[in-house]
């Protein structure tokens, strides 16, 4: 790695697994200092400590409820007490659920809206209070390429990784309004193998990974679906002083697939 992210600190929610954790072992891999939160703190631990031992002292970790306001406090306080400051936000945190507008139950849209919307929400309003104060800086919303075009069976998920597509609009114009040095972005990935297409294998008839994996890379045109690492990339161009100039975009990451 070529220090790409030296002098930048990060926090990256959902960071445990998945898109999370490989975000975070590459920002630290670029020379950055990571804090990565998750509700689920055992597995957030194990990724520190993998970092840790590549990267000595260049993560730690926070337990963390996205949904909740309150926790979105404490854990923005007790990473700007451990980076002493940080000037890089990654939304990534989320869930999903497979259902149309009939079949979705109230509850669960309210969890979906909760974790993969309200989240972004409270992670941009709070996070830019320490952010202002050492930038220039960047915040990444990971969105989905559902957030930008709709199927009748992923009701919930539609609609919240729509409002963080546009959120992220909203909070590029704010910070570029009141002058503070501060990006704002959404990354929109297609499939990704990681643990939220789990939920996807019953409900196409997949018999396994493989056979999950081979029938969502049919309607891509590469014919495959991505890597963790094919959004981390992204993700360290977006932190990077490379894309100062870029705010406010949606980045698909999606194999073609928009391009039909």
């Amino acid at each position: 790695m070529t220090g790409r992210l030296n002098e930048k600190r990060a926090l990256i929610t959902g960071g445990a697994s998945g898109l999370g954790a490989a975000i975070a072992h590459m920002f630290a891999a670029e020379g950055a200092r990571v804090a990565i939160s998750d509700i689920n703190l055992e597995g957030a631990q194990a990724m520190v400590d993998q970092i840790n031992g590549e990267f000595q002292g260049a993560a730690c970790a926070f337990a963390h409820d996205v949904a909740d306001e309150q926790s979105w406090k404490d854990v923005i306080a007790k990473t700007d007490a451990a980076l002493g400051g940080f000037n890089v936000l990654v939304n990534n945190a989320g869930i999903g659920s497979m259902a149309s507008v009939e079949d979705e139950s109230f509850e669960m849209w309210k969890r979906v809206m909760a974790v993969d919307a309200d989240s972004v929400f409270l992670g941009c309003k709070y996070a830019l209070g320490v952010m202002k104060h050492h930038s220039p800086g960047s915040i990444i919303n990971i969105s989905s390429i559902a957030g930008l075009y709709a199927a009748g069976n992923m009701s919930a998920y539609n609609a919240a990784k729509a409002a963080v597509w546009l959120l992220s609009k909203s909070v590029a114009l704010h910070c570029a309004s009141q002058g503070y040095d501060i990006r704002s972005n959404s990354i929109h990935p297609v499939f990704i193998k990681t643990p939220i297409l789990d939920g996807i294998g019953p409900a196409i008839g997949a018999q396994d990974n493989d056979d999950l994996y081979a029938k969502l890379a049919r309607g891509i045109p590469l014919r495959r679906i991505g890597e963790p690492a094919d959004i981390a990339y992204a993700a360290v161009y977006l932190a990077s002083d490379e894309s100062k100039f870029v705010t406010g975009i949606e980045l698909k990451i999606d194999g073609g697939m928009s391009a039909q």
